[in-house]
């Protein structure tokens, strides 16, 4: 008898801790976010909080394969992906069937299948010059006959359906035809933005173009609230069949995350994002078990890590984890290379390049959560080499030899040189003032220029700026993406803000830039890489990384800095 009740009650236990994964409040996901989103248009977003909710309701033709790095680009809303043209000009891309939008009214109650003219439409809406699209840039000069468009309509929206793009065509609903003006391998990346989602006719006259109050998507989540404190969304019913990668690279195996391959996504049933831009508020939140997950903030640093960077065991021991994810922000010093000093002495450069403890300044000012540089490429970029080396490091006695090699013995005969600010801020400050005594044992006298961001701003595109902490966020992990900062085009007020200039790095680089991943684009990488080594138009210093903590129940979690429809893949077991 005494046995027969214990395992009656040993059942009841069992049931009131299951594992749960319904429809109610258990099976949502609660993110918070540090500020409101700027604008629901999917023309218009391009900011990192934004785009944290757009993506979970607008689907691009298509997305990164979300177990694989270096990142890989898969069909989302395309069936396939592209054919290409042996000229590398023109992709025929075929549109997955029976993919429904989530909002029904712009078509009297019914459904309404995606259609390949919608996506004309969303690239009229970059073109079409009221809007100021900062994808515009992404396109223009690349696709035929964007520019033309934007012009020939002008502010005239009367002209916006009637007037074509001549470089897209749809011959059929069900396919989609781009022509380039020449060959852009990085098409494909921009396709997995927001600026390359579907929006039919209907809509766009229903809502007068306007969607910064409204998502009008195809993906996993639907909007269902949004305010100035939070945003729900709850899963769309009608959403097209997709399913979790069957594959993924070590760190997906290691860390169990294909333990769903092949499975219907997504598994919860909405996302909860609280806004609160008290970051100390949002880490009581997460303490209290009322968010999953909390991307850290260096004001958070010490509540969850211990010194050496792990998770505190307390926390550990209540089931919170830390997920460390490379991000794709870099930083770097920069000289202005128009400049008769800093120009013009190489070996200046060199020495400065060698008198800084770059470690000592990663521990003091960002508590080591960043990984140092060791190449012009960031990690998780096809191309990147986690084994390679800058050729320049921390030893002062080389310092002083190159310094003198510049002809500066000690610093004698060199003017003080100008260390502007890219903001006016007290971590701002103490920065420059440690790269200021730091070459001050050498001999070089630094002086700090304070500025506000758009004084900053200006003096870059003047080209008044010396010597300076730049720093660059990838728009698609591309080695382009950032050899593109130093080609002479792109002198201000373009973004070489350095004023970098060598006839045979733009060469190489019109010759990368149309090239598909693969050896002959690495060694061009290589090539480019040790000139820029070589001539130090810049100073390595080290990646951002992102640090994550989130409770255990949840399941499938890969963060990623390109990759925001991380969510649908989540799941959620929580005990009752």
């Amino acid at each position: 008898m005494i046995k027969t009740i214990g395992c009656i009650l040993f059942l009841i236990f069992l049931i009131s801790c299951k594992r749960v994964s319904g429809t109610g409040e258990s099976n949502i996901l609660n993110v918070p976010l540090t500020r409101e989103v700027s604008t629901f248009d999917p023309a218009l977003s391009y900011d990192t909080v934004s785009m944290k909710v757009l993506y979970q309701s607008y689907e691009p033709l298509y997305e990164y394969h979300y177990g694989k790095r270096p990142y890989t680009v898969v069909p989302l809303l395309a069936d396939s992906m592209p054919e290409i043209s042996k000229n590398q000009l023109e992709y025929t891309i075929k549109l997955k069937p029976n993919v429904y939008y989530h909002d029904k009214a712009p078509f009297g109650g019914k459904n309404r299948e995606v259609r390949s003219e919608d996506f004309l439409n969303q690239f009229k809406r970059i073109a079409y010059a009221p809007l100021k699209s900062p994808g515009r840039w992404l396109f223009e000069g690349k696709i035929e006959g964007m520019e033309e468009f934007r012009q020939r309509v002008g502010d005239d929206f009367s002209k916006f359906f009637e007037t074509p793009i001549s470089g897209i065509k749809t011959p059929d609903p069900q396919t989609l035809v781009i022509k380039l003006t020449h060959p852009f391998p990085q098409l494909l990346s921009a396709l997995t933005m927001t600026f390359a989602i579907p929006l039919p006719k209907e809509a766009i006259t229903y809502y007068k173009n306007d969607f910064s109050k409204t998502m009008f998507g195809t993906g996993p989540f639907q909007l269902v609230k949004s305010d100035s404190k939070e945003i729900l969304l709850h899963r769309f019913e009608d959403y097209h069949p997709s399913y979790f990668p069957s594959q993924g690279d070590r760190f997906a195996n290691e860390n169990n995350l294909l333990k769903d391959a092949g499975k219907k996504i997504p598994f919860i049933f909405g996302v909860h994002f609280f806004i609160e831009k008290d970051t100390q508020k949002v880490w009581n939140l997460f303490k209290e078990k009322k968010l999953d997950l909390f991307v850290l903030d260096k004001n958070n640093f010490p509540n969850a890590l211990e010194k050496n960077g792990e998770l505190k065991k307390e926390l550990n021991d209540q089931g919170a984890r830390l997920q460390i994810s490379p991000g794709v922000t870099f930083r770097m010093l920069a000289f202005n290379m128009k400049d008769p000093i800093v120009g013009k002495h190489e070996n200046l450069r060199r020495a400065i390049a060698h008198a800084i403890n770059w470690d000592e300044y990663i521990s003091i000012f960002t508590n080591n959560v960043v990984q140092k540089a060791n190449s012009i490429y960031l990690p998780g970029m096809a191309g990147y080499n986690p084994s390679k080396e800058l050729g320049y490091s921390y030893d002062p006695e080389m310092a002083a030899q190159f310094l003198q090699k510049a002809g500066f013995p000690k610093g004698k005969g060199l003017p003080a040189l100008q260390f502007d600010l890219r903001e006016d801020s007290s971590e701002a400050f103490a920065k420059a003032e440690y790269i200021q005594k730091s070459l001050a044992q050498l001999g070089i006298k630094i002086d700090i220029i304070p500025n506000t961001f758009p004084d900053f701003i200006h003096k870059s595109f003047a080209g008044t700026l010396q010597f300076w902490e730049a720093g660059w966020t990838l728009d698609y992990p591309d080695a382009e993406n950032i050899l593109q900062l130093l080609i002479t085009k792109t002198h201000p007020p373009g973004v070489n803000a350095a004023w970098y200039s060598n006839p045979y790095f733009d060469r190489l680089y019109n010759k990368l830039a149309r090239l598909e991943n693969g050896p002959e684009k690495y060694n061009i990488m290589e090539k480019m890489e040790r000139m820029v080594l070589n001539d130090l138009p810049w100073i390595m210093q080290y990646y951002l990384r992102e640090y994550v903590i989130y409770w255990d129940h949840l399941k499938n979690y890969r963060h990623s800095d390109l990759i925001f429809s991380t969510y649908k893949y989540a799941r959620l077991e929580k005990t009752l």
